[in-house]
């Protein structure tokens, strides 16, 4: 009778667990890295960043270089800047993003073009890009939604026909593919990746832009870290007097710390394992909720790797329950979603600045109603994606 009894209170104790939307899998190597770096007396960018960066560009390929940065939003306010954006541009980019991605185009006092999405892949509509090209229009910039590629080539095609740069937002595509290459390695002018909290892989607060342009590179490095022509580990570790340097563009403050790099370093060692795991949970979800009243999330092409960062439902149109309702379900069950995202149009700076309705949006508008995502991550265990899963079931068939 007692093991009955502490069994039970075992399986209710665990049941009464909350699952997070979205938790980092750190391991004791990361922790053991970040501690020898505090140790090691230098925890700004120095010998961590620099070994995350090389190691980085390993793992990307194709002769690309990698620049560490603080924030996927600092990597892409410093690409834009080395393409030369400024006041009086245009560059396009999609609705159903992070404010991120259309913040850093104001930073350098362009406009931004909001266009909508495909229905099916919720990337960046490519007809919606060629209707919003204007003669002010410089770059295009597609965000690989929760880790699809979008279609590049396409894309591509329309940045030749017009002159324009392009680059990749892949806050959510690391390591996903495109054509059997990987993102990153394509005609891009740069390529942006995030390390924030819940990516593929984290370093708490942190990013990478990849080129393999030398000149954008090198103007990239130099604006890192307030302009300057050298950085504080070249002077700083030199054993010879080196305290000259000489400022030479009003640059920002976006270095990656060693202490982050640290962490990067080995998350990118564990990449591909987290990649298998999140691509054996996401299967896992499709398989058992594909009867439901549900537009499960697509996959990538044959071939092609899709990095799962998020998996995105949306409810169907003869579903019995909205959005709002199947959230606070799964709140009750002590499951934690989120919606990614409220698309842009929709948020009261940029429908001021541009006179944006929701009409203008109509894919998104459609997809934003009905979405919902829910959880994902390489430390979910099968029980917790069975409490998921089980939830949803009972919802829908009661």
């Amino acid at each position: 009778m007692i093991k009955i009894y502490l069994k039970s209170t075992q399986k209710a104790c665990v049941m009464s667990e909350f699952i997070p939307f979205a938790l980092p899998d750190i391991g004791e190597e990361e922790i053991a890295e970040v501690a020898d770096t505090l140790r090691s007396g230098w925890v700004t960018t120095g010998p961590k960043a620099k070994l995350f960066e090389s190691n980085f560009e390993r793992f990307i390929g194709s002769s690309v270089e990698a620049i560490a940065v603080s924030s996927a939003t600092a990597g892409l306010h410093l690409a834009l800047e080395a393409i030369g954006i400024k006041p009086g541009d245009e560059v396009i980019t999609t609705t159903m993003t992070f404010t991120a991605t259309a913040e850093v185009i104001r930073y350098l006092g362009a406009d931004v073009r909001l266009v909508d999405i495909d229905p099916l892949t919720m990337n960046i509509d490519v007809n919606a890009i060629r209707q919003a090209i204007t003669s002010k229009t410089k770059a295009i910039m597609p965000v690989h939604y929760a880790g699809l590629s979008c279609d590049m080539d396409a894309i591509f095609n329309l940045a030749k026909e017009f002159d324009l740069k392009v680059v990749e937002d892949a806050a959510h595509a690391l390591p996903s593919s495109y054509k059997n290459e990987m993102i990153g390695t394509l005609r891009s002018d740069a390529t942006v990746f995030s390390f924030y909290a819940n990516k593929t892989m984290t370093t708490g607060e942190g990013g990478m832009v990849v080129t393999k342009s030398p000149e954008l590179a090198s103007r990239m490095k130099v604006m890192r870290l307030h302009g300057i022509s050298r950085d504080a580990f070249d002077r700083f570790r030199s054993e010879k007097p080196a305290w000259f340097y000489e400022v030479i563009a009003p640059g920002f403050k976006y270095n990656l710390t060693d202490i982050a790099a640290a962490m990067g370093i080995h998350q990118l060692v564990k990449l591909p394992g987290f990649l298998k795991r999140r691509e054996y949970l996401a299967q896992r979800y499709t398989n058992r909720l594909k009867n439901l009243p549900l537009i499960l999330p697509s996959s990538a092409l044959e071939g092609d790797v899709h990095s799962w960062h998020l998996y995105v439902i949306r409810l169907k149109k003869y579903s019995k329950f909205t959005r709002d309702e199947v959230i606070q379900y799964l709140s009750d069950k002590k499951i934690g979603t989120s919606v990614h995202y409220v698309p842009l149009h929709n948020h009261p700076y940029w429908q001021e600045r541009y006179g944006l309705t929701p009409d203008m949006f109509p894919q998104a508008e459609i997809a934003y109603q009905s979405m919902f995502t829910i959880p994902l991550y390489t430390a979910m265990t099968d029980h917790q994606q069975d409490r998921v899963i089980e939830a949803l079931l009972e919802l829908f068939s009661g």
